[in-house]
């Protein structure tokens, strides 16, 4: 690595840096605009009428106006949660036990939320090792919306700075 790529990394965020049961409140929230909830919903041909009617849910009780897709919840907390959590990742292994736990709609804020739930070292790697992480999301009125686990293999300090 040349040191102008090593200068652009942060200085936590390492294989070492993280505790099982560490828990991270991250900085950034996000609100999720009409354009992407029905750009993407569109683009993956999720045709529930959900997603694309405006007035199909009014007097549902999910809430009036259009649900934002899934996937779209889930990819916003995995990225909010990157730059604290995959900043020095080599790969990202998998996404398990996805929870849709209450519906978004265009205009909800979302802000995410991590607890680190296993460090492991990597097979056959000296220079990496294994985190799990929980990710869990919540809309501004703090109701939880999303959960997931994620592994990532994470560079170890040591080896690559």
């Amino acid at each position: 690595m040349s040191r102008s790529d090593a200068d652009l990394l942060g200085a936590t965020g390492w294989f070492e840096d993280f505790a099982v049961g560490q828990r991270i409140r991250h900085a950034r929230a996000a609100t999720i605009d009409e354009v992407e909830g029905a750009y993407l919903s569109k683009l993956a041909m999720n045709t529930a009428q959900g997603h694309w009617n405006e007035h199909y849910l009014t007097d549902s009780p999910l809430g009036g106006g259009r649900l934002v897709f899934g996937l779209l919840t889930a990819s916003m907390v995995f990225g909010l949660a990157s730059q604290d959590t995959a900043e020095h990742a080599l790969a990202e292994l998998g996404c398990t036990a996805l929870r849709f736990r209450a519906p978004v709609h265009h205009g909800d804020t979302i802000e995410a939320f991590t607890e680190v739930l296993a460090a492991t070292d990597a097979p056959d790697r000296d220079d990496a090792g294994v985190i799990r992480f929980k990710h869990w999301g919540r809309r501004q009125d703090e109701t939880v919306v999303f959960e997931g686990e994620r592994t990532v293999l994470i560079k170890r300090k040591k080896h690559w700075s």
